[in-house]
C-alpha cells in the first residue's frame, strides 16, 4: 500500500508542470481571441508610396491609437479591421515628432471591440508580454516574449517579442490583455535583414499623458 501511494503521488506532481503549460498556453489564445477584433491595419498613401503600420480600436466610437511616424505626410488614410472592412481615417491629433503618437478617427455605424490601456508603472523586467501586429502586411501577427529592459529616461520599454516593419502602432500587451505600450521600432544594424530580438515600445503611461492633457504646443 505504501509503495502505490508514493507511486501516485509522484505521477501527481510529473502531471502538473504539463498542466501549468496547458494553462498559460490557453490564456495566450483567449487574450489574442479577445483582442484580435480591436486591431487594425493603418495605410498611408505618401507621394512616392505606401506607409504601413498597426493600430488599437481605445473606443467602441472608432478612435484608434497608432504611430504618428506611420502617417507621415499621408493624405489618404485606409485603415483595414479584422474582418477586412476598410475604412477611411481622419487624424485627430497628432503629436510632437518625440512623442510618435496618434489618434485617428473612422465611422462606423455599430459599435467596435476596444482593448483596454493598462498601467506602465506595475511592469516588471523579465514579465511575460504579446504584441499583436501587421508585420510586413501579415495582418493580426501574435509574437510572445518577454520585457528585456525599461529605458525610464528615455520612456521606452525593451523587448524580445517580435516587432517588424508594419508592427508599429500596435499594442504591447499583459497576459491581461491590457495596453502596457505602443510598439514603435526595433534596433536595425543590419537594414531589414533580421530581427535581433530588440524591439521598443513607448509607455502606456506616457501615451495616456499625452492624450489626456489639454491642447498645447507639439
Amino acid at each position: 500500500m505504501f509503495r502505490i501511494i508514493i507511486i501516485i503521488c509522484f505521477s501527481l506532481i510529473l502531471s502538473i508542470p504539463a498542466y501549468s503549460f496547458e494553462f498559460k498556453q490557453n490564456k495566450d489564445i483567449s487574450v489574442y481571441e479577445k483582442i484580435n477584433p480591436a486591431i487594425v491595419a493603418v495605410d498611408s498613401q505618401l507621394k512616392d508610396g505606401l506607409s504601413c503600420g498597426t493600430g488599437c480600436i481605445i473606443d467602441k466610437n472608432g478612435t484608434i491609437l497608432t504611430s504618428a511616424h506611420i502617417l507621415e505626410d499621408g493624405r489618404d488614410i485606409i485603415v483595414t479591421m479584422s474582418n477586412g472592412q476598410d475604412y477611411k481615417a481622419k487624424i485627430l491629433k497628432k503629436f510632437g515628432e518625440k512623442k510618435d503618437i496618434a489618434l485617428l478617427k473612422i465611422s462606423v455605424p455599430y459599435e467596435l471591440q476596444t482593448v483596454k490601456l493598462g498601467d506602465s508603472a506595475k511592469i516588471k523586467v523579465g514579465e511575460t508580454v504579446l504584441a499583436i501586429g501587421n508585420p510586413f502586411g501579415f495582418n493580426g501577427t501574435l509574437t510572445k516574449g518577454i520585457i528585456s529592459r525599461i529605458d525610464y529616461s528615455k520612456n521606452r520599454i525593451q523587448t524580445d517579442a517580435a516587432i517588424n516593419p508594419g508592427s508599429s502602432g500596435g499594442p504591447l500587451l499583459n497576459t491581461h490583455g491590457e495596453i502596457i505600450g505602443i510598439n514603435q521600432a526595433i534596433y536595425n544594424p543590419d537594414n531589414n535583414i533580421s530581427n535581433i530580438g530588440i524591439g521598443f515600445a513607448i509607455p502606456v503611461n506616457v501615451i495616456k499623458e499625452y492624450m489626456y492633457e489639454k491642447d498645447k504646443s507639439n
